[in-house]
């Protein structure tokens, strides 16, 4: 009889043992980023390359702490603006999600990352590139790209040596990116040697900037800097070729997109504009990204807008941090994110003490023949 106890004793605990080991455990991932308003067509970028990652990663059938993982994307729509930001943010917080990849703009991820950072939820912008961000002494903050400083003082270098510009007039948008990345290319600019022959202002949802170039049409600048996105760029270009305003117009990552061609129509012109996007692929490093851009146009019948890559990379890397600490608990696989070195699509990822990503590369490129072409990576 006692050996028969034992003998259930036994079976009882290798069947425990074994339907512990085949729990299944869902890790909801947060996104967030604009799916309305002027910026929907690279927020929904942003979300379809965080979707992608999901996939790949339940196609593997990862085991973290003895069980199977199932990725789910929780995503959410800050509309680009701050408030509705922190809503979606707090709406995360609520739903007890493991992880956020976003915002896509500095004005949205910066109000929300106090929100991760009470609620010690780790969060990787793939996109935001305010120095602020990771300024502010949280350490749930980390970002994918290189920041403002980095690409605004890269803008000044080159328009000041590269295409010898003497006189620039410069505008922004007003949001924290476009003042931010605007304030840093003046700062290089004005080391260079060049001078500012106006700065102008508008918002993020103009579409009538007859007055501000009217007025720098009188200070006759041979290249024009914005700060600000794609969907104010476009029209802006169109009322500058009206106006008569030849100046190469040069931005940040904002107007970098695909959609530039379509926004601003014929007055797009050849190698007229010149914009730097943060990050930068490496001839090593090409084939995989064109491995992921033609699977990603496979699976969605779009191409990739801007930073899809860089979602991509950020929940791939959020997943690896998981697997090295080998829990999906924020306060346990934090530092494993913190130190995690890993190699990704857009290329080497590893954070310094602040969050921000080491040696961030930038890509500047020009437009010819309705195309984006790229110039050069620079770090």
């Amino acid at each position: 009889m006692q050996k028969k106890i034992v003998f259930l004793a036994a079976v009882l605990a290798i069947s425990a043992t074994s339907s512990a080991s085949d729990q299944e455990q869902i890790v909801r991932i947060g996104h967030v980023g604009p799916l309305t308003g002027a910026l929907a067509h690279v927020g929904k970028d942003n979300e379809l390359g965080a979707r992608m990652a999901i996939d790949e990663l339940n196609a593997k059938g990862i085991r973290i702490d003895g069980k199977k993982i199932t990725f789910a994307l929780a995503a959410e729509d800050d509309e680009g603006d701050p408030k509705h930001g922190t809503a979606a943010a707090q709406k995360l917080v609520d739903a007890k999600v493991n992880g956020v990849i976003g915002h896509l703009n500095s004005g949205t991820t910066i109000p929300a990352s106090k929100i991760y950072y009470e609620a010690g939820i780790p969060q990787i912008s793939p996109s935001a590139t305010n120095p602020k961000y990771t300024q502010q002494g949280f350490d749930t903050t980390f970002r994918l790209v290189a920041n403002d400083s980095q690409l605004g003082g890269a803008l000044g270098r080159y328009a000041v040596e590269a295409l010898q510009a003497k006189n620039i007039a410069v505008i922004d948008d007003r949001t924290a990116y476009g003042q931010g990345v605007a304030e840093e290319f003046i700062k290089s600019v004005k080391k260079g040697g060049a001078s500012i022959v106006a700065t102008q202002f508008t918002n993020d949802k103009a579409t009538d900037f007859s007055a501000i170039l009217t007025s720098i049409k009188a200070r006759k600048p041979d290249l024009v800097f914005f700060g600000g996105m794609d969907a104010v760029a476009g029209p802006m270009l169109r009322q500058m070729k009206q106006l008569g305003v030849n100046a190469v117009f040069m931005g940040g990552d904002g107007i970098c997109s695909s959609a530039l061609p379509r926004l601003a129509g014929d007055a797009l012109g050849d190698n007229r504009i010149i914009c730097a996007e943060a990050g930068g692929i490496v001839e090593a490093g090409k084939k995989n990204l064109e491995t992921f851009k033609a699977a990603f146009k496979k699976k969605f019948n779009v191409e990739v807008q801007l930073y899809a890559p860089y979602v991509y990379d950020s929940v791939q890397v959020m997943a690896a941090a998981m697997q090295k600490a080998d829990s999906v608990v924020p306060a346990k696989y934090l530092p494993a994110l913190a130190s995690i070195n890993y190699h990704g699509i857009t290329g080497p990822i590893a954070f310094d003490a602040k969050g921000d990503i080491k040696e961030g590369a930038l890509t500047l490129f020009t437009y010819k023949s309705g195309a984006r072409n790229q110039i050069a990576i620079v770090r």
